[in-house]
C-alpha cells in the first residue's frame, strides 16, 4: 500500500488575509459567521492591516477591513491606476533653415550622438544642443489604466518589512511569508521532524509560473536599459520561477533535500502538489512543502493580459452595469463566475501546504486537515489557438473524480462531494468549464453538484489559484460553510447547469457533509490539472484502519501538544507578534560539514543519515 499525503500544515497570504487556521476562507463566508467567528475574522485582518488602519477612526475600522480586502479597485500600495508611466515617442522636426536647440546636462547626452545634432558646450557642466532636419525623443507621460481591479493583499499590509528584504521582488517576500505561516500552522517544530527522517527525505517545491516580473526581479532587468537605470546583479537570479523554493531551502527550512518546480501556467500549484504526492507515495520523501507564490499586480504584466483581451477592462464593466447607471466601474464585482462576464480579475497570492506521510503524521501527533491522493495531468492535444480550450480538462476531471469514487463509492461521489471550479470569470471559461462539469456530473450521475468558485472573491492568482482553492476547501471542512458566488446575481444562458448547485450564497452543510472535493485548474496553452482531496474526517477513519487502536491511542496523546503550539502560533499573529523565519547566513554548510562515507552520508543536523546502499531496479536485467 503505498504512503498517503497528509496535509499536517497550510498557511499564505492572498486578498482576504493569512490562510492559516482557515482566517482568510472565513473572508469569504464573513457573513455567514457566527459572532465570535467573525470577530476573530477581523481581529487577524486588523493585525495585517494595521498601518491602513492607524488613520481610521475607530467606528469605522471594521467597514474599511471590508472595503480593503478582496477584489477591489488597484490601492496605491501597488501603484496609482489613474498615473501609469511610460515613455511617449515624440518625433520633433525643423525646417532646413532652422533649428530645433535645447540645454542639457553634459553627463546625460548619449554616447553616440546623431548625425544631425551639434553639440557645444556652456560650461564644465551643461551643453547646449542644435537639430536639424528630424529627431525622435522619449518623453515620460502618465495615462490611466485600462483594467483598475485586482485581488490586491490587504492593505498596508508589506511582507518585507516582516524581515531583512533586502530588495527581493514581491512574489519572494511573499514566498517566505507563505512559506513560514504554512510551516508553523503544524504546531511541529521543525529540528523535531529534522531528527525523524534523513535529509533526502525531505522535499520542497515551489515556484512562480511567471517568475518574479516586478522592478526587483526580470522587470528591473529588461526595462534598465530602455529606462536610463542600472541592471543589477539581483535582477537576474531573482528572476527564476524556482526561485520561491530556492528562498525556503535557503532562508526557512535549510533543506538539502528534493527541490525545485513544475510549471504549468496557471494550473502549476497542481503540477507542484503531483510532485509532492508522488514522492511521499513512493516513498521518496516523508515531508514535503508545497505551494506556488505569483505577484503579478504589475500594470506591464497587466498590460500583456489586457492585450490578449483576458482582463475585464472598466469599460466592459461598465457595459455589464449599464441598466444601473453607475458612474464607476463595480471593482468589487469586476470577477464574475459563471455569469454575465468580460475577463478574469488579476491576483496575488502565496500558498502553502505541508504533507507528510501518514505514518510520519501518526508518529508526530500531527493534525490532520486533509489528504491529496491524485493529481491527474492532461495536454489538449492539437490546437486551432494555443489559447483555446481543448480536451485535456474533460480527461483531468472525469480521472478525479473516478478516484475518489474508486475510494469511497459511488453514493459518496453523487452525495458528499464538491466541485472547486477554476472559474476565471472569462465568456470563454463559463460554457467550456460549465460543460466539462456538467458532463462529469451527469455521467457520475451527480444530480446537483455544489460548484464553488473562489475567483469571484479573490480574483486570479495565475499559478497559485488551485492554492487559493485548496484553502477554501479545508475552511468547508473546518465550518461546514460552503462559499457561495456572490458576486453574481443570476447564471448566464451558455452556462451548462442542469447538474450542477451554481448558488449566489453561502450555504451551511455542516462539517462531515462533504467526503471528497475536486480542485480542477486549466493552464494557458493547454494545461490542464485536476486533484482529489479526501477530508479529515474520511483521513482519520483510513488512519485508524492502517494503524490501529494502540497506536491511534498514542496519536492523540501526542495531538495534544501539537494542537497547543500550533495554537499559541495562531494567538501570537493575531497580537501581531509572529513573523516570518528567515535564517541568512545561518548554519552554512560545505563539504567539509558532511561525513562522506562510501555507504552513507551524515549531515549536521539530521539524526537520520543518507542511505548509499542503493539497490538498482534494473539489477535483473544484467
Amino acid at each position: 500500500m503505498p504512503n498517503l499525503p497528509v496535509i499536517v500544515g497550510f498557511g499564505g497570504i492572498n486578498a482576504a488575509g493569512r490562510s492559516s487556521f482557515h482566517h482568510g476562507y472565513r473572508r469569504l463566508v464573513e457573513q455567514a459567521l457566527s459572532a465570535a467567528s467573525r470577530e476573530k475574522t477581523l481581529q487577524s485582518l486588523a493585525v495585517l492591516m494595521k498601518t491602513a488602519l492607524a488613520d481610521v477612526a475607530a467606528e469605522q475600522h471594521e467597514q474599511f477591513i471590508l472595503d480593503h480586502t478582496l477584489v477591489r479597485r488597484i490601492e496605491a500600495d501597488l501603484f496609482d491606476v489613474d498615473r501609469i508611466p511610460y515613455n511617449k515617442r515624440l518625433a520633433v522636426s525643423a525646417n532646413a533653415a532652422e533649428t530645433v536647440s535645447f540645454v542639457v546636462k553634459a553627463r546625460l547626452l548619449p554616447e553616440h550622438l546623431p548625425e544631425n545634432w551639434q553639440v557645444s558646450a556652456l560650461d564644465a557642466k551643461t551643453a547646449r544642443v542644435d537639430v536639424t532636419g528630424d529627431t525622435t525623443l522619449l518623453m515620460p507621460s502618465y495615462r490611466p489604466a485600462n483594467v483598475q481591479a485586482a485581488g490586491q493583499l490587504p492593505t498596508g499590509f508589506n511582507p518585507g518589512t516582516l524581515y531583512p528584504s533586502r530588495n527581493h521582488p514581491r512574489g519572494l517576500q511573499m514566498a517566505i511569508y507563505g512559506a513560514s505561516d504554512a510551516l508553523q500552522s503544524s504546531g511541529i517544530d521543525w529540528q523535531q521532524v529534522c531528527r525523524m527522517v534523513a535529509p533526502d527525505q525531505i522535499s520542497v517545491y515551489a515556484g512562480s509560473s511567471m517568475g518574479q516580473l516586478d522592478q526587483y526581479g526580470s522587470g528591473g532587468m529588461m526595462g534598465a536599459r530602455f529606462n536610463d537605470k542600472r541592471t543589477t546583479s539581483k535582477h537576474c537570479p531573482f528572476g527564476f520561477a524556482e526561485m520561491p523554493a530556492d528562498f525556503i531551502n535557503a532562508y526557512v527550512l535549510g533543506s538539502v533535500g528534493n527541490t525545485g518546480t513544475s510549471v504549468g501556467a496557471c494550473a502549476s500549484f497542481l503540477y507542484n502538489l503531483r510532485q509532492a504526492i508522488h514522492d511521499i507515495q513512493s516513498g521518496t520523501a516523508r515531508v514535503v512543502l508545497v505551494g506556488n507564490s505569483e505577484a503579478p499586480v504589475v500594470s506591464d504584466i497587466m498590460d500583456g493580459y489586457a492585450a490578449m483581451g483576458a482582463l475585464a477592462t472598466d469599460k466592459e464593466l461598465m457595459a455589464l452595469d449599464e441598466k444601473l447607471g453607475l458612474k464607476r466601474a463595480d471593482h468589487r464585482r469586476a470577477a464574475r463566475p459563471f455569469s454575465s462576464n468580460c475577463g478574469f480579475t488579476i491576483a496575488e497570492s502565496s500558498q502553502f501546504v505541508m504533507l507528510f506521510d501518514d505514518a510520519l503524521a501518526v508518529e508526530l501527533g500531527a493534525t490532520v486537515y486533509g489528504a491529496v491522493t491524485d493529481v491527474f495531468v492532461n495536454a489538449d492535444g492539437h490546437k486551432k489557438s494555443i489559447a483555446s480550450p481543448g480536451v485535456g480538462n474533460y480527461i483531468t476531471v472525469a480521472k478525479a473524480v473516478a478516484a475518489a469514487r474508486a475510494l469511497l463509492g459511488e453514493q459518496s461521489v453523487q452525495q458528499r462531494s464538491l466541485i472547486q471550479a477554476h472559474g476565471t470569470s472569462t465568456p470563454q471559461n463559463r460554457v467550456t468549464e460549465s460543460h466539462i462539469l456538467n458532463e462529469t456530473a451527469k455521467v457520475f450521475g451527480i444530480d446537483r453538484w455544489p460548484v464553488v468558485a473562489v475567483k469571484a472573491f479573490l480574483g486570479h492568482s495565475i499559478g497559485v489559484s488551485a492554492g487559493d482553492q485548496l484553502m477554501a476547501t479545508l475552511g468547508v471542512w473546518e465550518d461546514g460553510i460552503i462559499p457561495g458566488i456572490s458576486t453574481i446575481d443570476h447564471i448566464a444562458e451558455d452556462v451548462y447547469h442542469s447538474h450542477l448547485t451554481i448558488s449566489n450564497e453561502h450555504k451551511p452543510v455542516g462539517k462531515e457533509a462533504i467526503d471528497s472535493a475536486i480542485i480542477n485548474s486549466k493552464g494557458f496553452g493547454g494545461n490542464n490539472a485536476s486533484a482529489t482531496v479526501l477530508a479529515p474526517h474520511i483521513v482519520n477513519k483510513m488512519l485508524n484502519k492502517k494503524h490501529g487502536a494502540k497506536r491511534m491511542q498514542h496519536y492523540l496523546s501526542c495531538n495534544e501538544s501539537v494542537c497547543e503550539k500550533a495554537y499559541a502560533y495562531d494567538v501570537k499573529a493575531l497580537n501581531g507578534e509572529a513573523l516570518p523565519i528567515y535564517k541568512f547566513d545561518h548554519n552554512v554548510l560545505s563539504g567539509e560539514h558532511i561525513n562522506y562515507q562510501a555507504d552513507k552520508i551524515t549531515v549536521p543536523g539530521y539524526d537520520c543519515e543518507i542511505n548509499l546502499n542503493l539497490q538498482s531496479p534494473y539489477a535483473d536485467l544484467l
